[in-house]
């Protein structure tokens, strides 16, 4: 049975976020008053980029083609230190939040990497407005991560999301609030989501993230846009676990109530997107350091 679980919860790492895009996308749909996309509809199109061929610049090397397989490489690592529902992390150690948000953050860079070695000049302002960003993002992760594992009093992504939590939230409900409203900030941000993004646009002054990929095609598209819905996994992952603070159940049952919290901040997710507009690209570096605001005060309870 625990090999067994583990298996689900694998496979509900690897097969499930393209499912989470689709109901974000869905949602949003019905909000317009469209009838928008299947929810299945980035199962269809990674299959259909994976059977059509690159196209590569001149300009470009061996950075650009590897720039999606790393950035997918490392998302999928950092999977590894999650603990899902109530399943541990498969490499769980101490201090293992540390290298978790390093693993997203080398994504990041390779991103970076693959837009800047093209030459364009349009991916350079994407990957320059990315790294503006994210800088002002990782503080603010740092700082949540920070809050939860001073609360649980465990510095293990297992520990910190595991059968510590609920006594933290009963002891420290204000600190692992105040968390919680930063981190989904965060993963809006992180995430190229609407306020700070938008991952359907097409207009190039004001992309961010897809922006650095108007290169990219066939195969190489593919795993950057299965990469994202991972990382957008992990994020509504690590917000499930905060914001619910659920005791660990065991078993199947887990799994269903972690699934359960996927679909809601997949929800959440999409309401935000229907109700609020892009904010100006000089607006975002406020939205982010509010969110280390935030996560500041949190952990400034927890010492006092």
């Amino acid at each position: 049975m625990p090999a067994l679980l583990a298996l689900a919860y694998l496979a509900l790492f690897l097969l499930a976020p393209p499912l989470v895009v689709g109901i974000v996308n869905r949602v949003k749909s019905l909000l317009a008053g469209r009838k928008g996309p299947p929810t299945w509809q980035l199962y269809a199109d990674l299959a259909k980029l994976a059977r059509k061929g690159a196209v590569y610049s001149r300009t470009a090397t061996w950075v650009f083609r590897a720039g999606p397989v790393v950035a997918l490489a490392s998302v999928i690592c950092a999977g590894l230190f999650m603990a899902f529902g109530g399943a541990p992390a498969a490499l769980p150690f101490t201090g293992d939040f540390v290298l978790f948000a390093y693993l997203l953050g080398m994504a990041r860079f390779a991103t970076v990497l693959a837009a800047l070695d093209t030459g364009s000049s349009f991916e350079g302002m994407g990957a320059a407005r990315e790294v503006t960003f994210s800088a002002l993002a990782e503080p603010a992760l740092f700082l949540c991560l920070v809050t939860l594992a001073r609360a649980t009093g465990s510095a293990s992504l297992t520990g910190m999301l595991g059968a510590a939590l609920p006594d933290a939230w009963a002891r420290y409900a204000p600190a692992l609030l105040l968390a919680a409203i930063a981190l989904f900030v965060v993963a809006l941000a992180e995430n190229a989501r609407i306020p700070v993004d938008d991952p359907n646009t097409h207009l190039e002054l004001t992309m961010i993230h897809e922006l650095m990929v108007l290169d990219h095609s066939g195969p190489d598209l593919a795993l950057i846009l299965y990469g994202a819905s991972l990382k957008l996994f992990l994020f509504g992952a690590l917000f499930v676990r905060l914001a619910l603070g659920f005791r660990t159940v065991e078993g199947f049952a887990g799994l269903g109530i972690f699934a359960a919290g996927l679909v809601g901040f997949a929800i959440l997710v999409g309401v935000v997107e229907s109700v609020m507009a892009r904010l100006r690209l000089t607006r975002v570096p406020q939205l982010l350091v509010g969110a280390s605001v935030l996560s500041t005060f949190g952990l400034v309870l927890l010492l006092r």
